[in-house]
């Protein structure tokens, strides 16, 4: 019986054209950035992939919503499980009566203490 065939993926910072650049400004990321773009915290960079607080890249505005994949402005560094409750959401943009724009996507509920589990 013949497996089903993988969907390849598409998106350009995986597998394609940008995928250089993405690595080259992840390591920069990495190198200067030491919060949580999502939810304000310090990243601890030894916590590895699996863990829900291992360091990752999330991109601001996402590649699904016409995000571009490697640029540098559009990426901070994230907790894996920050990351992923955002998934595709957009950032939310806020101004204040005496002009002020504030731009941020901190705007998610952290529902687990990853730290006690």
């Amino acid at each position: 019986m013949p497996q089903p065939r993988a969907r390849p993926n598409l998106r350009p910072d995986h597998n394609g054209t940008q995928r250089a650049q993405f690595e080259s400004h992840k390591k920069k990321i990495y190198a200067t950035q030491k919060v949580c773009g999502i939810c304000g915290k310090p990243v601890d960079f030894g916590m590895k992939f699996p863990h829900p607080l291992s360091p990752c890249i999330d991109h601001i505005i996402p590649v699904a919503k016409g995000g571009h994949p490697s640029a540098l402005e559009n990426l901070q560094l994230a907790h894996m499980c920050c990351n992923r409750q955002k998934s595709d959401k957009l950032v939310v943009k806020e101004v204040f009566d005496n002009g002020i724009e504030l731009i941020s996507n901190r705007v998610l509920p952290q529902t687990f203490d990853w730290k006690n589990i």
